[in-house]
């Protein structure tokens, strides 16, 4: 047993002062689901929902303790890790400084301060995360605070193995598997590394977003690499490149244990998981149950811990979500109809529509100098199926078409 083994264990019995341990529950319409035992680590739980406030408080904690002196802390965020430092500093009773983009929602924003409450100062600085990075690692240096970074760093490391500790105690034996979701790194090593100590027969699967899969390429390349584009869909995973000492902690990680979850894929177990269980998870929230289907044959009989790292989901965005959804789920299709310009064109095209399509979206535009116009249709239906019978339909009435459902150009002007 190594010494992370005891110090995770100090961690957990001191989060004690802030909040009960997160439930471990059972989810029966998983486990019908998929064959297995399913467990949900309900992170969404904690007081600021997430796991952020673990590495967070575990970090100030023992900051303090080598240094009483140090009162000033600095972190650059958008989201979970700046509610996290400031449930902290409100905690400890000690100053903190955010820096959030310029762009960040109004609710975000609103959250941090009331867990900072006079604790917190929020500065607004940068339409992108790096230039507010830098913002704040600048003014840290000239202020002479501390730096508190969300994933790079032991201390924070450390307090989201917390997570670990507390699933093996509410379980009461080794799980065979535990999936978890991967952003930067802290959490997925944090809990990989304290339960591969104590747990050792226990199975890992990691989960990345499509869009940002940095511990894959991390592996694949032998050391943190920073990709190219990121998409920022899964706002609280999606980083360009996994924190070092994180990555120090994986490199034993099979890359084929390593899932990449679609952003759209994502989606779905959202509404889902909204739906059925009225549960709101944020996007990396859902990651882990998303990624079962993947794993679907390795876990029947199994039990199996999924760790829901987070609900902070901002319900502006539901419709978004719904849409992301139904597109990948085949439900919903968006495409450009050439419609002749004729009298009784329009009914023609509308009388093949079937009991079960809806018109979602539509727009055209009559043009008196052509023979034909451009009409922007979006569809929903109840199964995907009836596309396919709609476009062989429409095919061979003489209707020309585009589907530009996937096309990510023209959805981004038209859609």
């Amino acid at each position: 047993m190594t010494d992370f083994v005891p110090a995770a264990r100090t961690a957990t019995r001191a989060l004690r002062e802030l909040f009960p341990e997160t439930p471990l529950q059972r989810n029966d319409y998983l486990s019908l689901r998929y064959g297995a035992e399913i467990w949900l680590k309900r992170e969404d739980l904690t007081p600021v929902r997430s796991f952020k406030l673990r590495g967070a408080f575990n970090a100030m904690r023992k900051i303090r303790e080598r240094d009483p002196s140090v009162t000033r802390f600095v972190c650059a965020s958008a989201g979970n890790h700046a509610q996290g430092m400031a449930f902290s500093c409100r905690h400890f009773g000690v100053r903190g400084t955010i820096f959030m983009p310029i762009t960040t929602p109004q609710q975000k924003i609103a959250k941090t301060k009331a867990f900072g409450g006079e604790w917190v100062e929020v500065v607004l600085t940068g339409d992108y995360f790096d230039r507010t990075l830098a913002a704040a690692k600048a003014w840290c240096a000239a202020e002479g605070a501390y730096f508190l970074a969300p994933f790079d760093d032991a201390d924070v490391m450390e307090g989201q193995a917390t997570v670990g500790v507390e699933i093996l105690d509410q379980l009461g034996h080794a799980p065979d598997m535990v999936v978890l979701s991967v952003g930067g790194g802290g959490l997925s090593s944090g809990v990989s590394r304290y339960l591969r100590d104590v747990s050792p027969t226990t199975e890992f699967r990691f989960v990345e977003p499509l869009g940002g899969a940095s511990l894959k390429a991390a592996l694949q390349a032998g050391h943190p690499v920073q990709l190219d584009e990121v998409d920022s869909f899964v706002d609280g995973a999606a980083v360009a490149r996994l924190g070092e000492k994180p990555f120090a902690d994986l490199a034993w990680v099979d890359p084929a244990h390593v899932i990449l979850a679609p952003e759209d894929r994502i989606c779905v177990t959202m509404i889902d998981m909204l739906n059925v269980e009225g549960v709101v998870l944020e996007p990396a929230g859902a990651m882990p149950i998303n990624a079962l289907d993947d794993i679907a044959e390795e876990i029947r009989g199994k039990t199996v811990v999924c760790v829901v790292s987070g609900g902070n989901f901002d319900f502006e965005r539901l419709p978004e979500v719904k849409e992301r959804a139904q597109r990948f789920q085949g439900r919903k299709k968006y495409f450009i109809l050439r419609l002749p310009q004729r009298p009784g064109a329009l009914r023609d095209f509308l009388s093949i529509l079937g009991p079960d399509d809806d018109v979602a979206r539509f727009e055209y535009l009559k043009k008196s100098a052509r023979n034909f116009g451009s009409i922007l249709i979006g569809l929903e239906t109840t199964d995907p199926a009836n596309f396919t019978r709609l476009f062989a339909e429409m095919e061979a009435q003489g209707f020309a078409y585009r589907d530009i459902t996937q096309d990510a150009t023209l959805a981004e002007y038209l859609i």
